[in-house]
């Protein structure tokens, strides 16, 4: 089983991004995660059914998402974060390909690894294995509680050659991306994840964040 759980975009203005989709999809309260500090950001977290969405924002210079606002020009996708049965599979799949790990943590409820972008392309790809697999960590510890009945259902990534990019990521999940919910659209700027899919609101597009928000209806529903 592969999953799309949480969607990261960075902001050079957190307050500013987080508010306008709190406001825009009648989210829940979002959840500052002390931890990302390590890598000196801030950051809020929205629950949306049992996925996130993530906004985070550097708080010091020469941080990996300031690079890469500075290198996109701007607010823009910044990591996709799956879920996966057999976490060691995977990473041994990524070591075989010459795939750089940037960080892992083990703890008791999740082990997690992320995957350096210039191997990947596109986005930090991260893969996690949480303990319970309705688990999430990352949400914080109530993050039940402010859910709300959305859903992150899929991305899309703009790479200058996706079927190369789809090959590899495929390689390393051990999956096609597009049973996670990930498509790629060829742009030669390479500008990484460009559009993300919330299931559960009938709605028109959001731009946010640099990315924009694609709704589709909750098939489980109907």
């Amino acid at each position: 089983m592969v999953r799309l759980r949480q969607a990261v975009l960075a902001a050079r203005d957190l307050d500013a991004v987080a508010g306008r989709l709190l406001a825009e999809l009648g989210l829940g309260e979002p959840y500052a995660d002390p931890g990302v500090g390590h890598f000196g950001l801030r950051n809020a977290v929205f629950a949306l059914g049992d996925t996130f969405l993530e906004v985070v924002s550097p708080r010091e210079p020469d941080t990996g998402a300031g690079r890469m606002l500075d290198r996109r020009g701007g607010d823009c996708g910044y990591m996709l974060m799956f879920q996966l049965d057999d976490l060691g599979a995977a990473r041994e799949r990524a070591r075989e390909l010459g795939v750089r790990e940037v960080f892992e943590v083990s703890q008791d409820d999740i082990d997690e690894v992320h995957l350096h972008p210039a191997d990947t392309r596109g986005a930090i790809v991260s893969l996690g294995a949480p303990r319970p697999p309705d688990a999430w960590r990352w949400g914080g510890p109530d993050w039940k509680a402010r859910s709300v009945p959305l859903r992150v259902a899929g991305a899309t990534v703009a790479v200058a050659d996706p079927v190369a990019v789809a090959d590899r990521w495929e390689a390393i999940i051990g999956a096609p991306p597009a049973v996670a919910g990930i498509r790629f659209a060829a742009d030669e700027a390479e500008r990484g994840p460009i559009e993300v899919v919330l299931v559960g609101a009938e709605r028109g597009p959001l731009e946010a964040g640099g990315v924009r928000f694609r709704f589709e209806p909750d098939e489980e529903e109907t």
